[in-house]
């Protein structure tokens, strides 16, 4: 078990599916009580009792050219780190046929809604030609509007392609601001090693700012990404409702595949070690 770490039986509970946390004010640690967290340290499949999957090869509206698969082991398993009692959770894509797709991958979700607090991903990227990885969050429901997106919001903690690796991007969308438009809010900062190394991914998320930020041990905080601020009604800050965490990788697709795909990178993973929320003392 990680430094920090609650019970595996408190992680992600499925009793408390729900969360409103405290209002977010400050990036020091001690300011903050650890309330649910997965750190992924066994050989073996994720726990279905906390995430599930998006499943299918539609194109996911972006074009995209992998099929998400339920619960594979090929596509997703839990691994610890060789001669280490911790483990992390690999999310694989790779080049093969199914569902008159070309490629594998998987999609997780969160069984985890929440609202305010803070989120901290300890992840490490790929790089090739083709990839599109993300950690990022969509809202349980549609309760703004009866178009679920962009009208009920997204918030973009993580995304990189894998033609431009080491830049990562943060961003919301929401019904005035969105990739449709072209309206959409957001930064995208270099990040010299988010290949080679394992990086903390945060989003502070309170009623009124949402700030995200790309680091690693020593300073989760080392290098603010993007900071949104609340304006106007809800077509520009839908951020007010319960939103679950989404970790996958795509292949190809509008962004993904904006320099084609090489085929001969795959197998291509992203790792991540831990999933944490925080709420404030």
């Amino acid at each position: 078990m990680k430094s920090g770490a609650v019970s595996k039986s408190d992680a992600f509970s499925a009793e408390d599916p729900v969360m409103v946390c405290g209002v977010v004010e400050s990036t020091s640690s001690s300011d903050w009580t650890l309330v649910r967290e997965d750190n992924f340290n066994w050989n073996g499949g994720i726990d279905p009792t906390k995430w599930e999957f998006d499943v299918g090869g539609h194109g996911w509206g972006n074009n995209e050219k992998q099929f998400y698969t339920n619960n594979r082991r090929e596509n997703t398993r839990c691994e610890l780190f060789p001669g280490s009692s911790n483990g992390r959770l690999i999310i694989e894509a790779r080049r093969e046929q199914m569902k008159n797709c070309e490629f594998t991958s998987a999609r997780l979700k969160s069984k985890v809604k929440w609202t305010y607090g803070r989120l901290q991903i300890r992840a490490k990227v790929s790089d090739g030609r083709g990839l599109w990885s993300a950690l990022w969050m969509l809202p349980e429901k549609a309760t703004h509007s009866s178009v679920y997106w962009p009208d009920n919001g997204e918030i973009d903690l993580m995304e990189q392609v894998g033609y431009d690796p080491l830049r990562i991007h943060s961003t919301v969308h929401t019904q005035a601001y969105n990739h449709i438009k072209g309206t959409q809010k957001g930064n995208s900062i270099i990040v010299s090693d988010a290949v080679s190394n394992f990086k903390i991914y945060t989003l502070n998320w309170n009623p009124d700012k949402i700030e995200m930020y790309a680091g690693d041990d020593a300073n989760p905080f080392a290098n603010h990404i993007f900071t949104w601020n609340k304006e106007g009604d809800w077509t520009q800050w839908p951020f007010d409702k319960p939103f679950f965490i989404i970790m996958n990788i795509a292949v190809g697709g509008n962004w993904g595949g904006a320099h084609g795909i090489d085929n001969n990178i795959f197998p291509r993973r992203m790792e991540i070690d831990w999933v944490r929320f925080y709420q404030q003392r």
